[in-house]
């Protein structure tokens, strides 16, 4: 990985970067070399502005290159005649992400020396052998690059030559219908469809071991080299590190890919037409076993007509897709010029991209590919050895709680029921035994879960009224037992549903014969989603639900209702004590759920942890790090000497910042936000006299952050009836966050095009106030940086909902099984506490953007003065907090600190 700037040396270690870094990134990017080398797992807090992604990025990759040049070195020393391996001798090689057995188990005591010297002498020779192995591969993989310089021309000949092949298929095809007549090549067509969605016979993964497999994408798998997968929340995060490697002195050399679902890369228009992520996915593998049975038909059966059940994708084509996947390797690309170049090349960039994987230094990806086991098995990716940075990270027990947890609805459950019911019907007497017995199965699960409900399922789900309604939180056993299905294995019956993809069998056959279901609103569609299509669905940019309530159409056509249930059978399979499920009966059987809960994330994340040489979780505010600590990475089995924290500091001034906690506001009045305190009027008045006091000495954009949504209206609507609303809006044009994602952006500009304004005019008004919630829109991944943030103020400490039967059973759980030290707050009181802190630390993260920005924090509420609370807080704003007992002396910090800002030259 050859270098185009010259390297600093920092610690010993020469780290490439695009300017003299802060020392704060020094330190960063040396404990990050330590962490990936040691083999350990990291918790590495930076706050924005620091250059935190730059920093990880070029430690990692620093790390990276001297681990190449170290592999190199040690296998040329092996390699070279009359040398072996040195015992004792610490070898990279033995790190190599390489697929090979691992070595057994320990030799029997007693045993000969000979026969220890002949074992010894063979693994020698394995390890030479397959160091040679691997030098051909790279070898071979190094030529097919520098060849792939001139790919374009390829590119263009293959499509020439595709089109003149395809318009050729079309005329000779047109010549066969004329001479045949279309009528009885018609009815033949709709014969074929039919029998396509006839399951065939279900095999055991027994037999399934030596059945025949795809030759061509044979082909395409290669030895996965050393690499490191960065993930982050969302596309555009993963967009912004692209264009930061592509910046770095490591942008020209380092083969990077990246990730992202059909909804990101599909470049056929058929099936991003249909909208809906799962119909997507469905339709894309319907139609590469189209292409594969239309091959087997013609090796197979020459003397058989081909029949022709669906179009195979003309993007599916190997050839193409391995001169895309070269492509993809020389030169680092994002998201949008890998959509360009696939259809540029007539090959598709989702499959390009993932047979791309096992020659990239650095793959590029969103949490969900990475957290989901299946979804990482899907797209190739291997994690035995390699590294894994998981940046954004504030919020992974929660992303890897949602993937996993699931919901079902009544109507679905019935759906289902009646879908796979007349399925059965139809092909009855053309399946085979197995396929019969677990339908059956399947049929007598849904019945089941329906009568948990209050329900039947031959009754429409949308007029069976329930007598008794609310919530019942039990156990998977308990369910189990009560739905009395307890003598099915569940195992078996997900490896069916997976392997003879039934669910997309039945979307086909209610879409040819217009089955007629039970009745299904959208919003109870929506309600079902799984938490991993929820989660992929949160990803996407584009019109959402809101567009819908304007009057927008937005084309997402429902899938089978047993895709949704196929996850949360999935989910039963969920040891006892790791989930509940939550049977929720409301108003009619239509309408009531049954939720799978995700208690423990560890189960899911342990595999990650173990297959992976190291793991970095990274976040620009990560406090309070003991949930990390205790719910994922104890609970996974990582000892404590494993765990490396790192937090750095800022790159401001320590006086660019002014952190207050105010106890009392101007009339003396205790500033203490609880549920039932909150809501007072007297509270509210205080707010408002603080922020109006506030709009006075504040210049630019001040804003506010509430509990919720609802307090937001209760207080905008007292304000406005006492004037303080009127008040308010002498210094500062108020806005209020939206509700609806797509009223966001709209806002935004109108809050910053206010504040601009108000810089260049010396009139009454002097900035803007923005009203905005506590993990709503704006309290993540907006930068409220310079004038559009000066000031943010938190009103109170927005605790979850302890009524949440949810969150009461996780605190449950951690109270069950976290330990305890004597004269601490139980587990469970933690996390309601942690919970808060880290919502209000991603809030007042929001302001401080830069090394020149400045401005003040003002925490409303006496609580945060306690010790607890306070360790809490990041370590930048902990260091440099002040607590202000009373108003007059943080209104008289708040005007000098301001002034001195605003006017240096006054000072």
């Amino acid at each position: 990985m050859a270098m185009a700037e010259e390297s600093q040396e920092i610690g010993g270690i020469h780290f490439p970067f695009p300017f003299p870094p802060y020392p704060i990134q020094k330190d960063f990017m040396v404990e990050l070399y330590k962490v990936l080398e040691g083999g350990k797992i990291g918790i590495f807090e930076s706050p924005t502005g620091t250059g935190k992604s730059l920093s990880l990025l070029c430690g990692a990759l620093s790390w990276l290159r001297d681990f190449e040049q170290k592999k190199l070195q040690a296998e040329a020393r092996l390699l070279a005649p009359g040398s072996g391996p040195t015992s004792g001798e610490k070898n990279p090689l033995l790190s190599s992400s390489s697929r090979r057995e691992p070595s057994d188990t320990s030799r029997p005591a007693g045993e000969p020396d000979w026969v220890t010297e002949f074992v010894k002498k063979k693994d020698e020779r394995d390890l030479v052998e397959r160091l040679r192995e691997e030098q051909v591969r790279r070898r071979k993989r190094e030529e097919r690059l520098q060849v792939c310089q001139d790919g374009r021309l390829r590119f263009a000949a293959k499509r020439m030559k595709q089109e003149e092949e395809e318009t050729e298929a079309l005329l000779r095809l047109s010549r066969e219908m004329l001479a045949a007549g279309s009528g009885s090549e018609q009815l033949e067509q709709l014969e074929c469809g039919e029998e396509h969605l006839v399951l065939a016979e279900y095999e055991s993964d027994e037999e399934r071991r030596g059945s025949r497999v795809d030759e061509a994408e044979d082909d395409l798998e290669e030895e996965h080299i050393t690499k490191i997968y960065y993930c982050s929340r969302t596309h555009s995060q993963l967009a912004q590190f692209v264009r930061e490697v592509l910046k770095s002195p490591f942008g020209k050399e380092t083969r990077l890919v990246s990730l992202g679902s059909r909804q990101n890369l599909c470049v056929n228009e058929d099936v991003k037409n249909l909208g809906s992520v799962q119909l997507m996915n469905d339709r894309c593998v319907d139609m590469q076993r189209s292409k594969r049975e239309k091959n087997m038909t013609r090796e197979d059966k020459p003397k058989r007509k081909t029949q022709k059940i669906q179009a195979s994708c003309p993007f599916y084509n190997h050839e193409q897709m391995e001169l895309l996947r070269d492509e993809i390797l020389l030169e680092v690309k994002d998201m949008e010029q890998l959509v360009a170049l696939g259809k540029e090349a007539r090959a598709c960039p989702y499959y390009g991209s993932r047979f791309a994987i096992p020659a990239a230094q650095l793959v590029v990806l969103p949490y969900p590919m990475l957290l989901h086991a299946a979804t990482r098995q899907a797209a190739g990716i291997r994690l035995q050895g390699q590294v894994v940075i998981i940046d954004e990270a504030h919020n992974l027990i929660d992303t890897i709680t949602n993937i996993h947890s699931t919901e079902v609805n009544g109507s679905q459950l019935c759906q289902a029921h009646s879908q796979l019911l007349q399925y059965m019907e139809r092909y009855g007497k053309r399946l085979k035994a197995k396929n019969l017995m677990y339908i059956k199965q399947i049929l007598y699960l849904l019945e089941k879960f329906v009568a948990v409900l209050g329900g039947n399922v031959k009754q429409n789900p949308s007029t069976q009224s329930l007598l008794q309604t609310g919530s019942e939180l039990k156990s998977i056993n308990d369910f189990l037992f009560q739905s009395q299905v307890d003598n099915i294995n569940f195992f078996k019956v997900q490896r069916y549903l997976e392997k003879s993809m039934l669910s997309r069998k039945l979307f086909g056959f209610t879409e040819r014969f217009g089955v007629v279901l039970p009745s299904l609103s959208d919003s109870q569609e929506n309600q079902g989603l799984g938490g991993f299509q929820q989660f992929l669905k949160s990803l996407q940019s584009g019109p959402t639900e809101d567009s819908l309530e304007e009057g927008q159409a937005m084309p997402l056509r429902p899938a089978s209702p047993l895709m949704h249930i196929e996850a949360f059978l999935a989910a039963l399979t969920t040891a006892n004590q790791d989930g509940r499920v939550i049977v929720n009966r409301q108003g009619s059987v239509g309408q009531s759920s049954l939720k799978f809960l995700l208690l423990n994330p560890a189960v899911h994340f342990a595999q990650v942890v173990k297959e992976c040489r190291a793991v970095v979780i990274a976040g620009g505010t990560m406090q309070p790090v003991s949930d990390f600590r205790e719910q994922l990475l104890a609970s996974c089995g990582v000892e404590a000497a494993r765990v490396v924290e790192f937090s750095c500091g800022h790159v401001i001034p320590p006086d660019n910042i002014l952190p207050l906690i105010i106890c009392s506001g101007p009339s003396n009045q205790q500033l203490e936000f609880t549920y039932q305190r909150r809501e007072l009027p007297q509270m509210m008045e205080e707010t408002g006299r603080i922020l109006c006091n506030l709009c006075n000495v504040v210049p630019g954009g001040l804003v506010c952050f509430l509990p919720s949504y609802e307090y937001l209206r209760q207080v905008h609507a007292h304000w406005d009836k006492t004037g303080l609303l009127a008040r308010l809006s002498v210094r500062k044009k108020i806005f209020q966050e939206p509700k609806r994602a797509s009223q966001v952006e709209q806002v935004l500009m109108a809050y910053s095009k206010c504040i601009m304004s108000c810089s260049h005019s010396e009139g009454h008004l002097t900035g803007a106030l923005l009203l905005s919630v506590v993990g709503g829109k704006m309290s993540e991944g907006i930068n409220f940086s310079d004038d559009l943030g000066r000031c943010v103020v938190m009103v109170g400490m927005p605790y979850p909902n302890i009524q949440s039967p949810e969150l009461q059973e996780k605190m449950a759980y951690l109270d069950q099984t976290l330990s305890r030290t004597q004269g601490q707050p139980r587990p469970g009181t933690v996390l309601i506490e942690n919970l808060c802190m880290k919502a209000v630390n991603q809030s007042i993260g929001r302001a401080i953007r830069h090394q020149r920005d400045f401005a003040s924090i003002v925490l409303l509420d006496h609580r945060y003065a306690r010790p607890s609370i306070l360790a809490k807080l990041p370590a930048w704003i902990r260091d440099r907090v002040e607590v202000k007992a009373t108003f007059g002396p943080a209104f008289a910090a708040m005007r000098k600190f301001h002034r001195e800002k605003s006017h240096p030259c006054l000072v």
